[in-house]
């Protein structure tokens, strides 16, 4: 089953010398209004159908960011009262701890 493909008898070898001499005389430019029939069918074509998350996932990123905003806007007060620095004091921190949605829920529960 070894067969030498170099071997100018080759039937492949015949066959690719024969391909690289055959010339194509065709006319390769496009025909009168093929631009104008693909253009049209483009803007012929129906559009898909989109998915229910496809249709609102931009407006559904854009209410989350406006609410996240809102929210920073209405809590400046409970952020800043750190005073920027990484480590607060103690009574920061609990007073931090109190505003904390969370840990007001969790009381709750107990």
């Amino acid at each position: 089953m070894n067969h030498d493909l170099n071997d100018p008898r080759h039937p492949w070898s015949r066959l690719t010398a024969a391909a690289r001499q055959a010339r194509d005389e065709r006319d390769a430019s496009m025909p009168y209004g093929f631009a104008t029939r693909i253009a049209a069918l483009a803007f012929a074509q129906e559009r898909r159908m989109a998915s229910l998350f496809e249709r609102f996932a931009l407006r559904a990123v854009s209410a989350a960011s406006l609410l996240a905003l809102f929210s920073i806007v209405l809590n400046y007060s409970a952020i800043s009262t750190t005073g920027g620095s990484a480590a607060a004091p103690v009574e920061d921190i609990e007073l931090i701890a109190a505003d904390d949605a969370v840990a007001v829920v969790l009381d709750f529960a107990d």
